[in-house]
């Protein structure tokens, strides 16, 4: 039973898949029927399954076959109208065909028209489609030509500036046309053109400025404000702006500093003939000025193309070099004008640069030293002024037949002489031209040194001091020289040294108003602590005293000279009644000689007189005893003594005021004694009170006597003149050996 139900149920189940298969058959489309029917096939029931198909189909067979029936004579009437139709419809097909014919014919030309405007209208759409790109290309071929007409105008800060523009705005909106990519590729080379091209106007710009800085130093030297004024700057900024924009301005930083280092060397080398010209130190002033004005606007008007450290560096290599050139070539000037206008221009050079901010100290420090070589050629220079006038000058009082001239001479030499003052025209002042010509002279070498230190910034003392120092080189050096050189000169006569003695005293006194010119000029006084004091009183001194000496010399050579005049006859028997000829002229020499010492300080012509008389009274007793004198008479000493007499009678006749008594004769004493004791032959008493110190014959030497003695013994010997004497010249004859006995043993006791 439980079989039986079972089988009921599958039956029942296949039932209901038939059903469902048969309802999704009339309802599915027919292209998707094939898996309903492959389910069909797939089971097992499939006879079943058509059994129930054929079924559904006569079932709809015959409802189909129903309804035809109920719609028949509709079908009918409908078939019957549809033959009406079809007749209307044949007619209406031919009025068609006929309306599309005669439309076919009319519309061609329209047909042709809409042609023409199909393509019109296509040609429209392009030529806007065409417009419109090229409203985007305009801009950047216009750009481009742009770019190109200040490139060719040499604008190139502008040209770059259109160029990132074009780049970065305006290529971007076209970048796929052909011709914008060749504008990308020729960009770069573009850059490098501006970039060269830039490079180029500044390389014409340092040229410019190599050439013309003399022009702009000049300018500066002269007004110092406005001389950057000269320089086009513009290349420079331009071509820092390039560089900086194309991001290589450490570049061009690196390249424009190397390169003004080099120009700066250039500079800052100095012509080998600078020193021959003021001009030639001008000129290398000017460049050097020149130089640095563009530096120095250069650092003001760039961000860091130059920096003061640069400046700086640039400066202490232009000071080392420059005070290294100066001191070279400074050295071979030897024109103190010269000198002193450089000194002008230095610190014209240094002014200049200080108001740009540069440092000056050791410019002006190396003027102390040139200040130095100044000096020196000013003292070379008066060396020859002095030897001038001293070689010029007459070595004769100046004299004045009028008040003007009077007013003239006082006017130049600071003199005051009461006496002469009341004297009658014509008259003359104690010294000669030198003597104005050479305080004046001491003046202006005042006032050039006072030049020399104008804008140097120094004190008043620092002036004065250096005024006194180079004044006390002029005296005791350059004066001095120039005195002593014409005291020594071999053809200088005794006059011309009286004169050099009264003018030396003139110019000693004098000093005190060199001292006076020179605190009036400086403001600073003579007592001021440091203050340094004018040796002129011991130049003036020093001379005079060699020319007192060269006088004593000069007047014992004169005597020398006539003394190789005399010519004794030292074996004459017989003396004459006057002095010999040379020694009277010697002694008129000896008394013009003197009167010219009128205006000699008294003491230099007292020293003279007895000097002479001295070296007169010296000599004469050498030539009594020199060797050659081997024998003399008697006769012969007595003229001797005719001649020492005049020349006592010269000493007592005062030529020369102030001496006392018999003082001038003392010269003398020694000659007097030994021709009185043997002209006396007065032994005894010589010889009785020899080393008494108030004897009769103090200066008679015991060994000048026996020389004296030995030659008459010899001559009386010889000549056997004592032959023929009386009983008392024989005597006489053995005296003289016991007096030479005695004087020998004197001398011996004496030594002994």
């Amino acid at each position: 039973m439980d079989r039986g139900k079972m089988a009921e149920a599958e039956s029942l189940e296949t039932a209901a898949e038939h059903e469902r298969i048969l309802r999704e058959i009339e309802s599915t489309d027919t292209a998707c029927i094939g898996p309903t029917l492959r389910s069909v096939y797939d089971g097992e029931e499939h006879g079943r399954f058509m059994e129930k198909l054929e079924t559904r189909i006569r079932n709809h067979d015959r409802e189909i076959e129903k309804m035809c029936n109920f719609h028949y004579q509709g079908f009918v009437d409908s078939i019957t109208e549809l033959l009406k139709v079809r007749g209307e419809a044949q007619k209406l097909k031919n009025q068609v065909t006929d309306t599309n014919r005669k439309l076919q014919h009319e519309g061609k030309e329209l047909v042709i028209a809409m042609e023409e405007l199909k393509q019109c209208r296509l040609q429209q759409r392009n030529i806007s489609a065409t417009v419109d790109k090229l409203m985007l290309c305009l801009p950047v071929l216009e750009m481009y030509s742009k770019l190109r007409d200040q490139m060719k105008t040499k604008r190139h800060y502008p040209a770059l500036k259109t160029l990132e523009h074009l780049e970065h705005t305006y290529l971007p909106q076209v970048s796929h046309y052909r011709f914008c990519k060749v504008m990308v590729d020729n960009i770069p080379k573009l850059r490098e053109e501006i970039k060269d091209v830039s490079m180029s106007d500044l390389k014409d710009f340092l040229e410019s400025i190599r050439k013309h800085s003399d022009k702009i130093g000049e300018t500066a030297m002269k007004q110092v404000p406005g001389a950057q004024d000269l320089v086009d700057f513009s290349p420079v900024y331009r071509c820092l702006h390039i560089y900086s924009v194309l991001g290589a301005r450490e570049t061009f930083e690196n390249y424009y500093r190397k390169q003004r280092r080099k120009q700066a060397r250039l500079v800052l080398q100095p012509p080998s003939n600078m020193h021959e010209t003021l001009d030639g130190y001008r000129k290398y002033f000017n460049q050097i000025v020149g130089f640095f004005v563009v530096e120095d606007h250069i650092l003001h008007t760039t961000q860091g193309l130059v920096n003061r450290a640069y400046i700086d560096e640039l400066w202490e290599m232009a000071l080392s070099k420059t005070i290294a050139a100066l001191r070279t070539h400074s050295s071979y000037c030897s024109d103190p004008n010269l000198v002193l206008d450089l000194k002008n221009l230095i610190v014209l050079f240094a002014d200049t640069l200080q108001v740009y901010g540069f440092p000056v100290n050791q410019l002006f420090d190396m003027l102390l030293e040139i200040r130095d070589q100044y000096s020196e050629t000013l003292l070379k220079k008066w060396a020859s002024i002095f030897r001038n006038i001293l070689d010029s000058d007459n070595y004769s009082p100046i004299p004045v037949t009028s008040e003007e001239m009077y007013k003239k001479v006082v006017g130049q030499f600071p003199f005051q002489d009461i006496e002469l003052e009341k004297q009658s025209f014509p008259k003359k002042f104690p010294f000669s031209e030198f003597v104005p010509k050479v305080y004046n002279q001491i003046k202006e070498f005042i006032y050039a040194c006072l030049k020399f230190s104008e804008d140097l910034h120094l004190s008043s003392t620092e002036v004065d001091d250096m005024i006194r120092k180079s004044t006390n080189l002029l005296l005791t050096r350059t004066l001095s020289n120039s005195l002593q050189n014409v005291i020594k000169r071999k053809n200088i006569g005794l006059t011309e040294l009286v004169q050099i003695i009264i003018n030396t005293t003139h110019l000693e006194k004098s000093c005190k108003y060199l001292e006076e010119f020179i605190t009036n000029i400086t403001n600073v006084l003579p007592e001021t602590v440091h203050t340094t004091k004018l040796y002129g009183t011991t130049t003036f001194k020093d001379a005079r005293h060699a020319a007192e000496e060269e006088i004593y010399t000069n007047l014992n050579q004169k005597i020398d000279q006539f003394l190789q005049l005399a010519d004794y006859d030292w074996m004459t028997g017989d003396s004459g009644n006057k002095a010999s000829d040379y020694l009277v002229d010697l002694i008129a020499f000896l008394r013009s000689t003197f009167a010219v010492f009128t205006h000699l300080p008294g003491k230099v012509a007292q020293t003279a007189c007895m000097s002479a008389c001295k070296h007169l009274a010296t000599s004469l007793m050498q030539l009594l005893l020199e060797a050659e004198v081997r024998q003399l008479t008697l006769g012969a000493l007595q003229q001797f003594n005719l001649d020492v007499r005049e020349c006592e009678q010269f000493a007592r006749s005062g030529p020369v005021p102030g001496f006392q008594e018999d003082t001038l004769q003392l010269a003398f004493i020694d000659l007097r004694q030994l021709l009185d004791l043997f002209i006396q032959w007065d032994w005894s008493t010589y010889l009785a009170d020899y080393g008494q110190p108030n004897c009769k014959y103090l200066r008679v030497n015991p060994v000048t006597a026996l020389t004296l003695l030995e030659k008459m013994k010899d001559t009386s010997r010889k000549n056997n003149m004592f032959a023929q004497f009386r009983k008392n010249e024989r005597d006489k004859q053995k005296l003289i050996d016991t007096v030479a006995k005695q004087l020998r043993a004197l001398i011996s006791s004496h030594h002994s």
